[in-house]
Parts: structure tokens; sequence; C-alpha cells
């Protein structure tokens, strides 16, 4: 009998979160590593789908691609298919917070607020992992500085078994460019860098590396 293929789960993108109809909170985030992501992983034979935040970019082929656009849009599109995932690749840059209240029209310049009130978005990743069972989960972290504390906060705080850091602000920075340098840190201690080198091949790396992964039990969280 032959084996369902590997189930594969991307999020890519930025999000947005709007003050009124046209004007909204967002982040430079390209979407191209994620996207490089999905077309890696369908191409070694796993069924993907990718949710993706707006970006400028085509659809992977053979990919499942599920549009969204605000942090809380993001979340119900990756709550909705977490469960029948084997592996999770979160790479979205989802907005942190959101403009407490949202005009329904266009706010002129003269009725402003100079002070806006925020909420804090759904941590979509730290919520849905809550769930694991046997999931293999890779969490994206983009850092300015303190890159090695920061990732490792975050495998612990988003149930994660894998956080790939990049280094904003740089030659190698990540955002908008088509080339990366990540830095893995694993749940056991590993360290591992990838690149530089271009996104694409970047993202073949890191497909292949997480299918040597499936292969290693994994503790229920």
């Amino acid at each position: 009998m032959k084996a369902r293929p590997i189930r594969c789960l991307v999020s890519a993108g930025p999000t947005r979160e709007f003050f009124d109809p046209v004007r909204f909170v967002t982040n430079p985030s390209s979407g191209k590593m994620g996207y490089a992501l999905a077309a890696a992983a369908q191409q070694i034979g796993w069924e993907v789908e990718l949710v993706s935040g707006p970006v400028s970019l085509p659809a992977p082929e053979g990919v499942r691609v599920q549009q969204v656009v605000t942090g809380q849009d993001m979340f119900e599109a990756m709550d909705a298919r977490f469960d029948d995932c084997d592996v999770l690749i979160m790479t979205a840059a989802i907005v942190d917070f959101k403009p407490r209240a949202q005009a329904d029209h266009k706010i002129k310049k003269h009725e402003l607020e100079m002070v806006i009130e925020m909420d804090p978005v759904v941590d979509v990743l730290a919520t849905i992992s809550k769930r694991k069972k046997n999931q293999l989960i890779l969490g994206f972290a983009a850092e300015t500085n303190n890159l090695e504390e920061y990732a490792l906060r975050k495998l612990t705080q988003k149930n994660a078994d894998w956080i790939a850091a990049n280094q904003i602000g740089g030659p190698d920075s990540a955002f908008e460019k088509d080339s990366n340098t990540l830095y893995l840190f694993g749940r056991s201690g590993e360290r591992l860098q990838l690149g530089p080198a271009p996104k694409v091949k970047i993202a073949a790396r890191l497909i292949e590396f997480l299918s040597q992964q499936l292969a290693i039990p994994k503790t229920k969280a």
C-alpha cells in the first residue's frame, strides 16, 4: 500500500492591520522565503498548502494557496489546517499589534489622533502549537539584535522543534532580498547555519533537512 505524502503547511508574507479602509500597519516582508519553501516542499513530493499574506509573487506550481490579509485571517486559516499537517513552517511576519478601533470611513488628517491605542494580535504559532501531537514545527524569527537569545526563547514560547532566525539589518538582511542567511536552533541544543545563499537554495536545503528530521522519533510536547 502506497504511503500518503507528507502534508506540509506553510505561512508566508506580511499581514496588515487597518486604521481605516485605506491606512494600515504592516512590515516589509516579501514572502520570498515562504514561497521558496513551499515550492521546494512540493518538488520533493510533499502535499503543500500555503497561507499567504499580501505579496506580489505567483503561486508556486502545484501548491494550494489561501490568501489572507490580517493576523486574525492568518490565525483562522492556519488553525483550520494545523491538525491535518505533518510539518508546519511558519515564515509569515505577522504584525504584533492592531489599532483598537477601525474607522468605517477614511479618516481625514484633522480627525486623526496622534496617539493610537493598540491591542495585541493573536499569536498564531503559540496558540495552534498547543495542540501539537506529532507535527514537526519550524518557526521563524526576524531580529535586529540578540539573535540567539531571542531565537532560543521562541523555541520554548512557540512549542517549536526548530527556529530559523534572520538577522535584520546589514548585508544579509532578510526582508525583501533574494538571498538570506538562516541560523537554525533546535530544541536539543543543535546549531546550524544555512547561507549566505539565494533563498531558493536555502529553501531546498532546509526542506531536505526537515525531511531527514521526520525520520527521527519525536517525543510528544
